[in-house]
């Protein structure tokens, strides 16, 4: 590739793209609908890196916070205030941490994609679940119960979530030595 920065430009802006497209391929759930968004995110963690992953998903936070309806249930600024915008502010700390993880190496094996991804998945319910807390208690004024929080927002989701780790797993390691090579 002649010009990396636009190589680089167009990977952030196409991942950014398929996050959002994620958000429309969703399981409307009580507190927070599966979607195909992790996929993608962990995706672009493990193919770009932690500093171009990261960008990516903040490309697409941006996009919708400035009132594009990107996320899963619209968009715009007071999107900030519903108690499931912490696992969109997760999305950007996975990429960074599935990124740094995966790309310790300049190939990976199967194992360490792996660990990356469940690493990036518990990043993503560690911050939704503690920001949907929060929100709740704080904010909306209704405390959500520790058992209900647990089973809806994370036992009902996590299976589909870590289904998601086999094929992305699988396709990083087949498409990293195409992204790599000058």
């Amino acid at each position: 590739m002649k010009n990396k920065r636009t190589h680089h430009m167009v990977l952030c802006a196409l991942f950014a793209a398929l996050i959002a497209v994620g958000a429309f391929i969703h399981i409307p759930m009580p507190l927070v609908p599966i979607t195909l968004q992790t996929f993608f995110v962990i995706l672009a963690g493990m193919l770009l890196g932690r500093r171009l992953g990261l960008t990516s998903v903040l490309i697409y936070i941006f996009m919708g916070l400035a009132g594009i309806p990107v996320f899963a249930e619209g968009g715009g600024l007071g999107y900030v205030l519903k108690p499931s915008f912490g696992y969109i502010v997760g999305f950007a700390a996975a990429a960074y941490v599935t990124g740094g993880i995966a790309n310790k190496t300049a190939r990976p094996a199967y194992r360490r994609l792996f660990a990356s991804g469940f690493a990036g998945l518990g990043v993503i319910y560690l911050f939704g679940l503690v920001y949907y807390w929060l929100m709740s208690r704080f904010y909306l004024g209704s405390s959500i119960g520790l058992w209900p929080l647990v089973l809806h927002g994370f036992l009902i989701t996590l299976p589909g979530d870590v289904a998601f780790m086999v094929p992305a797993a699988i396709l990083a390691k087949r498409m990293i030595p195409f992204l790599k090579r000058d």
